[in-house]
Formats: C-alpha cells, sequence, structure tokens
C-alpha cells in the first residue's frame, strides 16, 4: 500500500506465529473423498474436518488419514476470496491434501467443462464434503450423484456419506430448514426467488434429497453453530483443534479490533446505518482497526476509515487464523456473524474478549427478508462466551470535573 494510506496488509500465509514445518507428501491417492468449497472459510472448515475426523485430532488417532481427500476449488470472480482461496489452498497442500482448482465461473462454456470434467470424481466418490448447501453450482453437482437405493450398502457410483462443513450462519438454517422438510432459501432471502429460481427447484429438490439420509447413505454436519440436527443427521463439533495447532498463540495490543460484516451487501442493513454504528462503536470502545470481510467495497471502507478514524485491514486468510496469528486486540467486537461463534473457539485461552453489538431493527432496509431479524438474534443469542452490546453503545464516559470546594 502507498504511504498514508488506511489500508493494509497483515503477514501472509507463512509469516507471523505459524507452525510450519516441511510440506507433507501426499499419499497415493484412491477413490475417497471430494470435498467442494467456494469461499475460504469453507476451505478452512474442511482442514478442520479432516484434522478432527480423518487424522483423529491432536493424537493423530484417524484411522483413514487424508490420502483419499481432495478439494474442488470453485473460485468466485472476486478478487478478494479468489486471493485468500489461493492461501488457503496452499496451506491444504501444506497438510498433504490434494486441491483441484476449476474456473466454474470463467466464461460461457466454463460450467459445462467443469461439471463434465467432475461427472467421474462425483460418482466415484464414497464420501461428498460440501461447504455450501445453498450454492446453486454445489447443488447442481449433488444432483448428479446418483440416489441410493434399498440395501445396506449404496450401489456403484452412490455416495455412502455426505458432510456438510460450516459455511458461516448459513449452517444454522441449512439444519433447521433440513429438519423441517423445507426447500433451501438463503436467511437474507426475500420471497420465493422469481422465475430462475422455480426453473432451478427440480435440481435443488434433487440436491436436497442427496443431503437427506437415506438406506446406505449417512449425512453429517460438522459444525462450530449451535444447531439442532434431527436425529437422523450426526452432529461433529468443530472446536477448531487444527487452527489452534498450527497457529499462535497471538501476541495481545492494547487496542480494540472491530470485525467487519456483509450485512449491507446482502441487502440487510442500511448502509448509512452501518456507517453509524461502526462509527458509534468505534469511538465507545476505542477502536483502532476494522477487519474488512472479504466482500466489502473499497468506497464503502474508506467512508469508514475517514468517519470512524479506523485503520482498515483487509485480511489475506479467514479472520479466524489472522486473529490466532496475531497480533490482536484484547477486545474483538463485532456484530451478529459466524466470528461470535467461531473466535471463541480459534482464541481459547489468549485472554482476547470477543463482544457481539445486537442489531437494532431501525438498521434494516425495506428490502430485508422478514426472517431477518430474527435470525440475527438468534446468532447473537446462542453465542457462547461473548459478551453482549446493545444496538446504541453510550457514548465514552466523560471525566468529572474537578471539585470547586
Amino acid at each position: 500500500m502507498s504511504a498514508g494510506s488506511p489500508f493494509r496488509d497483515p503477514p501472509r500465509a507463512g509469516e507471523g506465529t505459524a507452525r510450519r514445518g516441511a510440506r507433507r507428501a501426499p499419499a497415493p491417492r484412491r477413490a475417497g473423498t471430494l470435498a467442494f468449497v467456494e469461499s475460504p472459510v469453507q476451505l478452512l472448515n474442511v482442514l478442520e474436518w479432516a484434522h478432527a475426523v480423518l487424522r483423529g485430532g491432536a493424537d493423530g488417532a484417524g484411522e483413514e488419514g487424508v490420502a483419499g481427500l481432495t478439494v474442488v476449488v470453485l473460485p468466485p470472480r472476486e478478487a478478494m476470496t479468489r486471493g485468500q482461496l489461493r492461501r488457503m489452498a496452499e496451506l491444504a497442500r501444506d497438510e498433504g491434501i490434494a486441491v483441484r482448482w476449476e474456473e466454474a465461473r470463467g466464461g460461457a462454456g466454463a460450467p459445462l467443462r467443469t461439471v463434465a470434467s467432475l461427472l467421474g470424481p462425483l460418482r466415484r466418490a464414497e464420501r461428498i464434503v460440501v461447504g455450501d448447501p445453498f450454492s446453486r453450482y454445489v447443488q447442481l453437482l449433488l444432483s448428479l450423484a446418483r440416489s441410493g437405493g434399498g440395501g445396506e450398502e449404496p450401489p456403484q457410483g452412490v455416495p455412502g456419506e455426505v458432510v456438510v462443513v460450516d459455511d458461516g450462519t448459513a449452517t444454522m438454517e441449512f439444519v433447521a430448514q433440513l429438519a423441517r422438510g423445507e426447500r433451501l432459501v438463503r436467511w437474507h432471502r426475500r420471497g420465493a426467488g422469481g422465475a430462475r429460481a422455480a426453473l432451478f427447484a427440480p435440481v435443488s429438490a434433487a440436491a436436497r434429497r442427496r443431503m437427506s439420509p437415506a438406506a446406505g447413505r449417512r449425512v453429517e454436519v460438522f459444525s462450530a453453530m449451535p444447531v439442532e440436527a434431527p436425529g437422523h443427521v450426526a452432529v461433529v463439533r468443530n472446536d477448531f483443534s487444527w487452527t489452534r495447532a498450527r497457529f499462535g498463540p497471538p501476541t495481545l495490543t492494547d487496542g480494540t479490533d472491530l470485525v467487519g460484516t456483509s450485512l449491507v451487501e446482502t441487502g440487510v442493513v442500511d448502509p448509512g446505518r452501518y456507517l453509524e454504528a461502526v462509527v458509534s462503536l468505534a469511538r465507545a470502545h476505542g477502536a483502532t482497526r476494522y477487519f474488512a470481510h472479504r466482500r466489502e467495497s473499497p468506497d464503502k471502507l474508506q467512508r469508514i476509515a475517514a468517519a470512524a478514524g479506523l485503520e482498515i485491514v483487509r485480511p489475506d486468510l479467514p479472520l479466524e487464523l489472522v486473529a490466532r496469528r496475531g497480533p490482536v486486540g484484547h477486545t474483538v467486537l463485532s456484530f451478529p456473524s459466524t466470528v461470535v461463534h467461531t473466535l471463541p473457539l480459534a482464541l481459547a485461552g489468549t485472554g482476547v474478549t470477543v463482544a457481539v453489538c445486537d442489531v437494532d431493527p431501525a438498521w434494516l432496509t425495506e428490502n430485508a427478508s422478514p426472517r431477518a431479524h430474527g435470525f440475527l438474534s438468534g446468532v447473537t443469542g446462542t453465542a457462547q462466551g461473548v459478551r453482549r452490546l446493545p444496538p446504541d453503545p453510550p457514548p465514552p464516559a466523560l471525566q468529572p470535573e474537578p471539585s470547586t470546594t
């Protein structure tokens, strides 16, 4: 960055306090597990799942290992997300995991080429891992996996297990919709979705069936979120043990950090109201840095830097890794989002306090989903080990005037 810019890039993935050894040599591959990811957080949670389930956690007691795991990255066009995905892919390769980068959105013919190239591996996979069950791309790929029938074992080419790893707070909504037997719709979407959604409905329904338990097919949710899955769905707790083993502990600064959110970008929160809330929080709690969400635009971040006097940090990795790598403030402030559930786990034992500011209903846009406020309140209310803040924090306390008596 140029001198005087409010933007700063943190250290790269191999810098700081990450404990990195030589890259593990990939073991011989077999038709095993195929994971589809579209965001850095999804890839992080695939690494956490592989560490906890395939390798057996810290004691390495897992029988399977990662030899049969291939991660397929389906990157979006947005530059910051692509950069984080590339760095996460390098971390995955360091763990001996095969990574396949597919430019599925690289032009008119890219989707068909990608689907054609993945059809064979998809049908041979014994297990499929997905990071975003709401993604139409992932739903299309899942719909191409033949469904199992009766019997103890799935027929040839049918995945015997489907695993859904965290994609933020969307996991909570996915599990709830799965339990109710509803079609899959993101919580911030309003209405039925129009003609495109109607045309895609058969594909979405087929994908939902693939993510539902059946004879010969097990479904697992690997999550750090407070999910209550139906009895026929297994839930494995994500405690971020890979992150804690690989990075840190961080150095703590004397300041307070504020975490950005994409609530404006998704049309949930009014931009002006959000800016006012950020300025109010920064002044009330003495925040000095703002960790930008990967979807936040440069114009929005410039306005935040100018109005709140915050240093804007654009992370090169998911915030859980950046915070664990450090340095990080002794207090981290956030609006309702995934990090109010994940940061207390990633930063366990470090002394960092995570605080969450509720979203006032008056901040919502007129186009926000009717479910938006209730969902965001649920995200905040179910967070463990965090301090809750009111939507409108009081101004910093004034120093008392000296006595004249």
